[in-house]
């Protein structure tokens, strides 16, 4: 073993460990793999930006713009519509027409922007059906990542593993070239989730309000300032209730004016009534506090916590938010939004004290009192999924006649190889913004940077893998083991290993990291790649088992109310279902 695989057997555990957990964002590891293996000297430094400028890259944040351009111009506002009259009928036959529309859509658009988009429809077809919403999330980003399986570009990974593979010596994948071996599967899976999938899902998402679902009733309360107090005539961060207790203001009644997010300048008046936000032991105190006059027995409802000119929303934390490892104090979120957080589901649990300094993550729900003007720019906003919609945006027609022509163009003219799909997807996404059916600012706003400079990096770990013969040394001692089982059940153990490193970190790094193995692999044994990376393929993108196995199920896993049991119970069987699938069809499909 010579000094360079050494040094990249280093590099690669250390990036799987810190993938893993999730110590330092997983674009800034991508990133520091990157400049580490320039700086070692085992990449030259136009080696190690390939990743930059490979075809993956663009193609991806090209689909990125299509899929925000379709989002823009309201094509998912007439989908919604169309879910909602379904589910006014019956549940069953409406859930399957859902996850049916939904995983054929995401054959051809970005799955993580159409879960954005079918939340809050979801959520609200739930509360007026009477259906727990954990029953319909959950299904619904399983079948988007189904449907992901059906095209080249139906997910990121698939884009990747082709363009990895172009960039090693092998042909590119076509737009259907997998896709009657996708349809099996999502066959399949739908299947499952339809008649036993969903039986093992909880009821966790009721159709209470979001007062009751966030628990705020012992955390809100009102008091009364009396002159005895000491209190009146000084300011907010001047009294000792905010300064000693940390109690946060959230409204002051005065007469008949209602001050939403007072200032820490405003001056209290006598018989101010405040909203306040505090722990049980915080009221305690208060109630031996001279000239604060507490109100009992207070049943908290959102008509309690909304006006004419605010309102109460829950917002989930986009995958590619610029929120995330922040916290809400570096934020100056209040000042920056106009909105105030009442709490916040974090990772399953609701946080109500310490919000301000808790590190945000993809996924994370907050509680948030808004005024309606700022609500608008919040539901603009891509670091944010708003999922309790108050009134549905208006679109203009022509404009989603020109979006969807323009992603049918894009699909048509890279099926039949008149373009290469980079160059599809990135005129089109030009076309988009020339015929203003989007922004040039939404459109850069659209690209999920996290993953672009993940893939950049792990592109170039891939490069050093093949270049330095880490790849091959990798596949050998893959073979000494499995070797003498024959090429189908070695096509069994990597869609395993894939799998399971898949569950751990991001799908596209996982990609990135088998790729070569597969097609060193298959040197070794002499025979055709093309099974050994449809494997890798599919078992990097069909995770089932942990949220974090793919993005779309950390969108869904708090506004769901759901737990890491329930992707186990429902997960698992599906992913074992899968495992045996690819490992009997894929040498059927794609022959050695």
């Amino acid at each position: 073993m010579n000094t360079e695989i050494i040094i990249i057997l280093i590099i690669l555990v250390t990036a799987v460990v810190l993938f893993v957990t999730e110590k330092i964002p997983v674009d800034l590891v991508a990133l520091m793999v990157m400049a580490v293996l320039i700086l070692a000297g085992i990449l030259t430094p136009e080696e190690g930006f390939t990743g930059f400028s490979n075809e993956a890259t663009i193609t991806i944040a090209a689909m990125y713009i299509l899929s925000q351009g379709l989002f823009k111009t309201g094509v998912a506002n007439y989908i919604g519509r169309i879910f909602t009259k379904i589910f006014k009928r019956t549940f069953w036959i409406a859930n399957s027409i859902m996850l049916f529309i939904s995983g054929i859509i995401s054959a051809f658009i970005n799955n993580t922007t159409l879960v954005a988009l079918s939340l809050p429809i979801i959520l609200k077809t739930a509360k007026e059906t009477k259906v727990s919403a954990s029953k319909l999330l959950l299904p619904l980003s399983y079948a988007t990542v189904f449907g992901g399986m059906l095209t080249l570009i139906g997910t990121s990974t698939n884009i990747l593993v082709s363009s990895l593979a172009k960039q090693m010596g092998q042909p590119a994948f076509s737009m259907f070239e997998f896709t009657h071996l996708g349809l099996i599967f999502f066959a399949v899976g739908l299947l499952y989730m339809i008649f036993i999938g969903i039986h093992l899902i909880p009821e966790r998402r009721t159709d209470a309000d979001l007062t009751t679902s966030f628990g705020l009733g012992e955390y809100l309360t009102e008091i009364i300032i009396k002159k005895e107090s000491g209190f009146i005539g000084k300011r907010i961060n001047e009294v000792s209730l905010v300064k000693n207790l940390g109690i946060e203001i959230i409204e002051i009644k005065r007469n008949q004016e209602r001050i939403l997010l007072p200032s820490p300048a405003t001056v209290l008046q006598d018989n101010d009534r405040l909203r306040i936000k505090c722990d049980v032991e915080k009221i305690k105190e208060l109630k031996e506090k001279t000239g604060v006059l507490l109100k009992p027995g207070l049943k908290w409802r959102d008509e309690e916590l909304q006006g004419e000119d605010y309102i109460l929303v829950e917002a989930v934390i986009s995958p590619h938010s610029f929120l995330i490892g922040k916290n809400l104090k570096e934020l100056r979120f209040r000042n920056s939004f106009g909105a105030t957080v009442l709490a916040i589901r974090h990772r399953g649990m609701i946080m109500y004290e310490n919000v301000a300094t808790t590190s945000l993550m993809a996924g994370d729900a907050l509680l948030l009192e808004i005024s309606k003007i700022n609500f608008e720019r919040l539901r603009e906003n891509e670091a944010f999924v708003v999922v309790s919609e108050v009134e549905p945006p208006t679109f203009k027609k022509v404009k989603i006649i020109f979006s969807i022509f323009i992603m049918l163009g894009v699909v048509v003219t890279a099926s039949l190889e008149i373009l290469p799909i980079s160059i599809a997807a990135v005129v089109g996404s030009i076309l988009l913004v020339l015929t203003r059916c989007i922004s040039l600012e939404s459109a850069y706003k659209a690209v999920d940077w996290q993953v672009i400079m993940l893939l950049a990096g792990s592109i170039s770990l891939g490069y050093a893998m093949q270049k330095t013969g880490t790849a091959e040394f990798l596949s050998d001692s893959i073979l000494s083991v499995a070797g003498n089982f024959g090429p189908t059940l070695i096509i069994s153990a990597f869609y395993l290993i894939t799998l399971i490193l898949t569950e751990a970190m991001s799908n596209n790094a996982t990609a990135a990291l088998m790729t070569p193995i597969a097609i060193s692999t298959a040197a070794s044994l002499n025979l055709d790649p093309r099974p050994f990376l449809i494997t890798v393929m599919f078992a990097a993108s069909l995770a089932f088992m942990m949220p974090v196995g793919y993005q779309t199920h950390l969108m869904i896993f708090n506004p769901g109310r759901y737990r890491i049991i329930d992707f186990i119970k429902v997960g698992t069987p599906l992913n074992i279902i899968f495992w045996i699938l690819a490992s009997l069809l894929i040498p059927v499909f794609f022959p050695f």
